[in-house]
């Protein structure tokens, strides 16, 4: 069974998108838990595709809005998933003016949170 881990910038952010675009946070979580049923059917995560999944560098999986109805922002939450641990971390949320930003951000973290090799 496959749990999510929020980041301290994930949940800034849920915050800030629960205020201002409460409609795109809600599409998100719902592809997100879409995502997680994939994930928990599939061998390997990077395995798994849809049309609101954007493979990023590093593994990361940036899930989109589509399908929560019309007129939305273009947002995405960045996630990266760890096949061992069955964990999906939520990384970061965003929208396309802070795309490279965000980005730049899962791949920090995903570089944090692999284990260095001697």
């Amino acid at each position: 069974m496959w749990e999510t881990e929020p980041t301290t910038a994930w949940e800034k952010d849920l915050k800030h998108y629960a205020k201002k675009r409460p409609k795109e946070l809600a599409a998100i979580l719902n592809n997100i838990g879409r995502y997680l049923k994939l994930i928990g059917a599939s061998k390997n995560s990077r395995a798994v595709q849809a049309g609101y999944l954007h493979h990023e560098p590093m593994g990361i999986v940036a899930v989109d809005q589509k399908g929560g109805g019309p007129n939305l922002e273009e947002t995405r939450g960045y996630t990266y998933a760890d096949d061992e641990k069955k964990v999906l971390y939520l990384i970061t949320l965003g929208n396309k003016s802070s795309q490279n930003s965000d980005i730049e951000l899962a791949k920090r973290f995903v570089t944090d949170l692999k284990p260095k090799t001697t």
